[in-house]
């Protein structure tokens, strides 16, 4: 891989995770809105999105390869499932005000990225990494322990989807863009369905006014960009370097939730996250896998 392309690649994943780390800014935005209707209107307007992108950039062909591929439909289909349970999880957090435990699973994130590599990618734990690895483990069973099983749900679910998402997009034989409108036009169908289901039974968020419909309609671009700036980075940098990068949403996610949302970090709490950081830092310092383990992964 070149200089240029490891250049490029950080540039997008750094963009990806500063827009996912400010998401629940918007989100807040929105109100009490069904989480599902949020997600469902989401999934449309990207697609929509996505394919007037696809149309502009004639990238046909390639989503027609995209589409005929048996192997990499496959695996698309499932990247759509983990998005989706990431997506509807994270949107509930937001609104109901759990938008510290959406960040701490964004920052066990790094760390399960090692696991999953070991496990089926086949690389290599070193002392360190099994060290950051066992820090985290004992933060999440003081969260477990000093925290609600919804709170414990909504990070474990959101972490193991989301690195299960991403390694997914690492491994498929699939662009960019050509995966997000795969993954998108796979869900449209259920995002239609669901709307159609509510709106028989309550009005719907969208027929409350023209500002509320331009937000929801905002959300194709605002879930659309970091997807796409984060497939074009997963498929140049190691699975490592990304899961470095994960920091930076996490760490606005936490800093919003206390400084703005107003949630309690508890002694329970802060204990916990002092043992993930501490996680975290272990694993920096440690330094990263080595290249000779990962590069038959990468490549």
């Amino acid at each position: 891989m070149s200089e240029g392309a490891d250049r490029q690649g950080l540039a997008f994943g750094v963009g990806a995770y500063v827009l996912w780390g400010l998401l629940p800014l918007y989100f807040r935005l929105l109100g009490s809105i069904d989480a599902g209707e949020i997600v469902a209107q989401r999934v449309l307007w990207s697609a929509l999105l996505v394919a007037g992108i696809v149309i502009a950039a004639r990238r046909g062909a390639q989503l027609r390869a995209a589409f005929t591929n048996p192997k990499a439909l496959a695996n698309l289909i499932a990247s759509a499932g983990f998005i989706a349970i990431n997506w509807l999880v994270y949107v509930w957090a937001v609104l109901h005000g759990q938008v510290l435990a959406a960040s701490l699973a964004y920052f066990l994130n790094p760390l399960l990225n090692v696991l999953l590599g070991v496990v089926l990618l086949g690389e290599r734990m070193n002392r360190t990494q099994a060290i950051a690895v066992a820090l985290a483990g004992a933060g999440v069973a003081l969260f477990a322990f000093g925290s609600s099983w919804v709170a414990l749900g909504i990070s474990l679910s959101l972490a193991i989807s989301f690195a299960l998402y991403g390694l997914i997009r690492k491994t498929v034989s699939v662009g960019a863009l050509e995966g997000l409108m795969v993954e998108t036009t796979l869900l449209a169908p259920v995002a239609l369905g669901y709307l159609l289901w509510l709106g028989a039974r309550q009005p719907l968020a969208f027929e409350a006014g023209a500002g509320m419909a331009g937000m929801l309609v905002l959300a194709g671009a605002v879930t659309t960009a970091p997807l796409l700036l984060f497939s074009a980075a997963a498929r140049r940098l190691r699975l490592a370097t990304m899961g470095m990068l994960q920091f930076i949403a996490p760490s606005l996610q936490f800093v919003l939730a206390i400084a703005v949302f107003g949630e309690t970090l508890t002694p329970t709490r802060f204990a916990c996250f002092g043992l993930i950081w501490a996680g975290l830092a272990v694993y920096v310092i440690g330094g990263r896998p080595g290249r000779r383990n990962t590069a038959p992964a990468t490549r």
